[in-house]
């Protein structure tokens, strides 16, 4: 079986562009990448084009990437629409990738486009209501938020307005690892002020301003223990890569080239809450260093689905930096930070990077492709050899519905 390699990635900076349509920011992030890998669309052979929200925001509920790709000229070679909630992006690179290990091609293409932002707010949070079984809303709202039960907010519960539901799920979440392992509010925040603090050396992130604990404490709540700067914002942007088979290395420019070492998704499973070693995250994390010949302790730098400052500390305890229970104080120590042991979300993460969830999934593969190549600059990993990033979306029973790991390396 061919390896196969990253030889171009592109991305957008990443904010609010209500006047930016998605098929400008394709056409940017894929002309970004063809540079990057001194390509031209020729050398395209197959491409995967991964979107969330356009059908909801747009009514655009077929074929978007035949008319966003088709609009910058890459017309005849096959298309394939892929969503998969906020994985949607890194299971586009993996199709990707299984579609050149089956040799079906030497040249492939992985983008995702989306638009979150609309002027009908009501409209613009509805994009999330279809991240569960929408015939099951009732009895799954109640399954997850019982999680949290037992862990109180001490100046008690208020509603404070308008938001995802998945900020609840994620605060139950958080409450039940409290309740489970001691995890503390001061923890969740260390998380916020570490993501935000690494987001200031990057010019594509959403926001840019470093942030204290005490001042990620003190921020406006949103659903207890969460407040505002844990939360991963709305946003809009696009992320792409251009990969390609070992033996067509020499069209590309071989030097930057990153090694996919393994790519893993899986869906999740009816669970016990307590078995924390199997859930979806940790399983794929499992197999993906099984294929790869990898484990944790080889790994330099991460990117984690930080939806929420609580899912870093549930990734790094799935991915094996530490045990479970330990995520928090493996935070609090340094070693997730810059200069620490095991750097996580040096892009800044989903908190303060953006999440805009069709593109997700191919903005860690681009942070992680550039921390491989030592190309970024004060956010720069000493040494980065090995890198995993983790994309998880959606929510059915008590985890998330679909996870996909990639393990990068260079040769």
């Amino acid at each position: 079986m061919s390896d196969i390699y990253i030889v171009g990635v592109g991305m957008t900076p990443f904010g609010r562009y209500l006047d930016r349509p998605i098929k400008e920011m394709t056409r940017a992030v894929v002309t970004d990448a063809l540079a990057d890998a001194g390509a031209d669309v020729a050398d395209i052979e197959a491409a995967w084009f991964s979107n969330a929200a356009q059908a909801i925001l747009e009514g655009q509920g077929s074929i978007p990437g035949e008319i966003a790709l088709r609009n910058m000229g890459i017309q005849e070679i096959p298309v394939t629409n892929v969503e998969n909630a906020c994985a949607s992006a890194s299971t586009a690179l993996d199709m990707a990738a299984t579609w050149l290990e089956a040799g079906r091609g030497g040249g492939a293409l992985a983008v995702g486009a989306e638009k979150m932002f609309h002027e009908d707010r009501a409209k613009m949070f509805s994009v999330f209501d279809g991240g569960w079984d929408v015939h099951d809303v009732a009895a799954a709202t109640d399954r997850l938020l019982a999680l949290g039960q037992g862990v109180a907010d001490p100046d008690g519960e208020e509603d404070t307005g308008q938001r995802s539901v998945f900020m609840d799920v994620y605060a139950a979440l958080a409450k039940f690892h409290m309740k489970s392992f001691g995890t503390t509010q001061a923890q969740l925040a260390a998380v916020a002020a570490k993501n935000h603090a690494h987001s200031a050396h990057n010019p594509l992130s959403q926001y840019r301003e470093a942030m204290s604990v005490d001042e990620v404490m003190a921020g406006r709540k949103v659903s207890w223990p969460l407040t505002l700067p844990m939360c991963s914002p709305i946003s809009d942007g696009a992320a792409a890569a251009i990969i390609c088979r070992e033996e067509e290395l020499d069209r590309f420019d071989r030097s930057r080239a990153v090694k996919i070492h393994a790519t893993a998704l899986r869906t999740g499973s009816d669970r016990d809450p307590q078995e924390f070693d199997r859930h979806i995250t940790h399983l794929a994390a499992r197999d993906a260093y099984e294929r790869a010949g990898l484990g944790p302790d080889d790994m330099d730098v991460a990117e984690v689905h930080d939806a929420t400052a609580f899912a870093e500390i549930q990734q790094v305890e799935n991915l094996g930096f530490c045990d479970f229970g330990e995520g928090g104080a493996l935070t609090e120590s340094g070693a997730t930070s810059i200069g620490g042991r095991i750097p996580v979300n040096p892009s800044g993460g989903l908190e303060s990077k953006g999440h805009p969830v069709g593109a997700t999934g191919l903005a860690q593969i681009f942070e992680l492709t550039t921390q491989l190549r030592g190309e970024a600059g004060s956010r720069q990993v000493a040494d980065a050899r090995f890198a995993i990033a983790e994309n998880g979306g959606g929510f059915h029973g008590i985890e998330e519905a679909v996870a996909c790991v990639t393990i990068l390396g260079r040769d």
